[in-house]
């Protein structure tokens, strides 16, 4: 962010640094990022990482946790897991040796439940779910007391403990919180702690037939960990009283203080875990990390930079109201990112063979060009030029406009970098299509400069056929062609407004010799085009790229 953007707004710094003053918590400060391993990370969660990870900049020896939420086994894998991982360090976070599973406390979870039982504070449930809901009322009336939650502290002892030994069958019961079914706060009428799920778990396997709701487990392993600031978005502000009645009522030793923000919308993108997950599961994408998919490995393997996803995080700063960000701050982060890092380079995606029919077979000339105009420490690479080459398709009309500047017959232009051509002759197919343009060549103009000095309006980019390395490009575009994609007006579902034009697959490109040594992950600017990526999961010695983002943003020129 440059010294004259004004700083962006994060009111839970503010607040840290206040605790931090007044030395509440004796002065520490221990953050987490506790993601569920159902899904692959999307940009939202990236705005979590870096709020939660970069409050260690806040106090030396501040700590944030990685602790994984895996209380639902029937939703989770091993897969989401090593993804989170893998995600987060990308984004530039390293949380030590502070990795934890909400799973390794499951016994201890198993024991705060019981002490509830014995103070009163909880009860078995037999009811069926469908009646706990029923009876649990809404904000124009109380609930109904179950009438089950009268039993005695032994029968309750006696039941909870048969569910952990497995004998009961999924939703024969349940154990809940005894707080107040008149309350008018929804979530302290009764809510749920445990039910029974006989499914495997991808760490403990089948040792728990039971499993702890997200409610009770959360804050009582943020307590656990000794975490003193819990960050979460707004949907939980709501939860916060439940979360701290569980806290104070097992007197776990520490109390953590929830503070709810904003979460992140951004128009044209959807961001919703459960949503991502049916795109996927339909084959509308490849799969999570598809280069449309707005997951972090979606964007990385895109072509976006951690760089330009971790300014765009901090520029959008934190608030407490829920706003909808344009895309567009996005795609102009990662724009910016890349301007300063790729180096250029010359491709054709769409290409038309030009015959320079007064230079010799044989004769091969090479210039030297930039890989940055702007900075000379990128140095300089060789551009052969031959007898024959190939320009982009759209460089070249018969019948040109008025303000047409590229080629067209009888019309010289220049070959970036090499020298000028003009057109003299347009061979077409049986069908009138165009199959090759003849051309001649003035050698005195090389390097793109005529000795005479005459102007020249049009600069067009081109590949040398003997020497240029055939390639596939994927052009992608946004995945949804209307700005809140959720809007369902008619009945229409969110996947009725998918971009058709969301991906565009070219398979006989070109692009210059110099990219033969790139490698998986490299950026580049195919110059007049484009930042593209060579695709992280192309096949060893492939050339498929894959388009980040155009040059300039072509939404608004539609009016979106």
């Amino acid at each position: 962010m440059s010294s004259s953007e004004e700083t962006p707004s994060n009111f839970i710094y503010d607040i840290i640094r206040d605790d931090l003053k007044s030395g509440k918590n004796d002065g520490r400060l221990m953050t987490r990022f506790p993601p569920e391993p159902n899904g692959y990370l999307h940009i939202g969660h990236a705005k979590s990482i870096c709020v939660n990870f970069n409050a260690r900049t806040l106090k030396e020896g501040a700590i944030c946790n990685l602790r994984f939420d895996d209380t639902n086994p029937a939703a989770e894998d091993v897969e989401y897991v090593d993804s989170i991982k893998e995600d987060v360090r990308w984004l530039g976070f390293d949380w030590g040796g502070n990795i934890f599973f909400a799973s390794d406390y499951f016994e201890t979870l198993y024991q705060f439940a019981q002490r509830l039982i014995q103070d009163g504070k909880a009860y078995v449930d037999s009811q069926s779910i469908e009646d706990i809901r029923k009876n649990r009322g809404d904000f124009y009336k109380p609930g109904v007391n179950s009438a089950y939650r009268d039993r005695s502290v032994e029968e309750n002892l006696d039941l909870f403990q048969r569910m952990r030994a497995g004998e009961f069958d999924e939703g024969s019961h349940v154990l809940r919180a005894k707080i107040d079914m008149a309350s008018p706060d929804l979530n302290l009428r009764d809510p749920l702690m445990y039910r029974i799920r006989k499914t495997t778990h991808h760490r403990t396997g089948d040792a728990w037939p039971i499993y702890p709701i997200y409610d009770f487990a959360h804050g009582l392993s943020d307590a656990i960990e000794g975490i003193t600031h819990s960050i979460c978005t707004l949907e939980f502000q709501d939860h916060r009283p439940l979360y701290n009645w569980f806290v104070e009522n097992t007197g776990p030793g520490n109390q953590p203080q929830q503070i709810e923000f904003a979460r992140l919308n951004l128009t044209y993108t959807i961001l919703s875990k459960r949503n991502l997950q049916k795109l996927v599961e339909s084959k509308r994408v490849g799969g999570w990390d598809d280069p449309r998919m707005p997951t972090v490995s979606g964007l990385r393997r895109r072509g976006y930079t951690a760089a330009s996803i971790t300014n765009f995080c901090e520029r959008i700063g934190v608030t407490k109201r829920d706003t909808v960000v344009d895309v567009g701050l996005l795609e102009h982060s990662i724009r910016e990112d890349l301007n300063a890092k790729a180096p250029r380079v010359l491709a054709v995606l769409r290409p038309l063979r030009v015959v320079i029919e007064n230079m010799p077979e044989g004769e091969v000339h090479e210039f030297e060009a930039p890989y940055h105009p702007k900075d000379e420490s990128f140095g300089n690479r060789i551009v052969p030029l031959s007898r024959v080459i190939y320009i982009e398709r759209d460089d070249f009309l018969e019948d040109p406009p008025g303000k047409f500047k590229r080629l067209a017959p009888g019309r010289e232009v220049r070959l970036r970098y090499a020298c000028l051509i003009t057109c003299n002759e347009v061979v077409k197919d049986d069908a009138g299509e165009i199959i090759e343009l003849r051309c001649t060549w003035d050698p005195e103009s090389l390097g793109g400069m005529p000795a005479d000095g005459r102007k020249v309006k049009g600069t067009i980019h081109w590949v040398s056929a003997a020497h240029a390395i055939p390639a596939r490009v994927n052009l992608y575009d946004r995945l949804f062609n209307k700005e809140n994609p959720m809007s369902n007006p008619d009945g229409v579902d969110f996947l009725d407004n998918l971009n058709p034009d969301s991906m565009e697959t070219l398979n006989e490109c070109l692009v210059e010799p110099s990219l033969s040594s790139a490698k998986p992950g490299d950026h580049f600017q195919f110059e007049r085009t484009g930042y593209f990526n060579l695709d992280p999961l192309a096949a060893k010695g492939s050339y498929q790229f894959n388009r980040t983002i155009t040059l300039r943003d072509t939404w608004a020129k539609k009016g979106s």
